[in-house]
């Protein structure tokens, strides 16, 4: 099916949302969150209505329909992100992805004196959990540099990172700059470091048909709410080799195999991972959110709203006063990040909403980012699928109203 984003807006019916002040709603905060169709809405609700069961612990119909549906979920979520012979480990979203990593691989691969390399562009999400490891543990923290001029990370700096490395963990996309980092060669010199490589594809995973195995990653974060699924479910997919080498850190029910009063034993594959109850409505919800996504090519999605951010920011370039952050290449993020020099970010950021107008303020859990930036924050705009030129325009004149006259 050819991609528009009318028939995209058609699903989602927050979009259709008049606000209190009356103003019609124009979201353009999707890197946070993005709005959801009807069809995930009614796949959650249906579950509840008529399959509501645990699962992979009873013998009955409801139980059997809610783990067919749940594990059924699991299998079209990996082959969507092609994680081949690799694991999809269900998590809350990225931040625990990126926690179990460090607690189930980490905790049991690192010691003192092993090198982390990370980059000054992570979300903190990807900086917090190996500095309490790094605390824990001794180990050492290596940076690789953001080039301000250029919005790149100094790829000389990273080789020359790599002596000693254990693991390297970099943000895939940008959910500041929106640059789509060089992760090939990420994941290339890592390895013949013979160093894991940890990607956070929050950012990537809407707007990339990402293919895991062929990018050789060791293991992947991502998030259902960044890609039109249900908020609280996100997945590590790691590869054979590493998973391997994990070892259980949150134990209860699910995860064992046998508890007796001095030890236990545990699963053999990604339920060892999954204690207790796991998120079953969100799996399933997640699921309808693949489908969903699956009527349009990926690429037309991407070009879409890469599009529509080289618009916006091109227009705020326009505007004196404003800093625009960001080149937005072909394979970047479809997010704008701006500060104008005389109106502070969060008084613009309530004189857009009182026109119906979401956008982001604040420092983006990215604080290393900004400093380095110089600002402690900036106004972010960010597009998906269902939003239009029209909006980015009205966007553009709104802004232009409001500097000229505030300014």
């Amino acid at each position: 099916m050819t991609f528009t984003p009318e028939q995209a807006r058609r699903d989602i019916p927050i979009l259709n949302r008049v606000l209190p002040n009356g103003r019609k709603l124009v979201y353009l905060d999707n890197a946070a969150t993005t709005q959801k169709p009807h069809q995930v809405i009614s796949a959650i609700s249906n579950y509840y209505e008529t399959t509501n069961s645990n699962v992979h612990r009873a013998v009955h119909t409801l139980a059997s329909e809610a783990t067919d549906a749940y594990e059924g979920a699991r299998s079209k979520i990996a082959e969507w992100f092609g994680i081949g012979d690799g694991y999809l480990i269900f998590t809350a979203g990225t931040t625990e992805a990126i926690n179990l990593a460090a607690y189930a691989w980490g905790r049991h691969n690192l010691v003192a004196g092993d090198v982390v390399v990370l980059t000054e562009m992570e979300h903190h999400s990807d900086i917090v959990p190996w500095q309490m490891l790094a605390q824990e543990r001794e180990i050492e923290i290596r940076w690789v540099p953001l080039q301000v001029e250029t919005s790149s990370l100094d790829m000389e700096v990273f080789a020359a990172s790599m002596e000693g490395a254990k693991l390297v963990g970099c943000i895939h996309t940008s959910n500041v700059l929106g640059v789509r980092n060089p992760v090939e060669e990420v994941i290339r010199l890592a390895h013949s470091a013979g160093a894991r490589v940890i990607l956070d594809a929050a950012q990537a995973a809407p707007h990339d048909r990402l293919n895991i195995a062929e990018s050789g990653a060791d293991m992947v974060a991502v998030s259902a709410h960044k890609m039109c699924g249900p908020t609280g479910i996100g997945a590590l997919m790691v590869n054979a080799e590493t998973f391997a080498e994990m070892q259980p850190f949150i134990g209860g029910g699910d995860m064992i195999r046998e508890v007796f009063l001095d030890y236990s034993t545990y699963q053999e594959g990604v339920h060892r991972f999954e204690a207790g109850t796991p998120k079953i409505a969100e799996a399933i919800g997640w699921g309808a959110a693949i489908d969903w996504l699956a009527q349009w090519d990926i690429a037309e999605i991407h070009s879409h709203t890469l599009g529509l951010a080289r618009h916006t920011a091109a227009g705020l370039r326009e505007i004196e006063g404003m800093r625009v952050f960001g080149d937005h290449g072909d394979g970047d993020g479809a997010v704008v990040s701006f500060i104008h020099d005389k109106l502070h970010s969060e008084d613009m950021a309530h004189m857009l909403d009182a026109h119906g107008i979401a956008v982001r303020t604040g420092h983006h859990c990215a604080q290393p980012l900004l400093r380095k930036l110089g600002l402690t924050s900036t106004n972010r705009v960010s597009f998906y699928l269902y939003n239009t030129m029209a909006e980015a325009d009205f966007f553009l004149a709104t802004v232009r109203d409001l500097v000229a006259r505030f300014t």
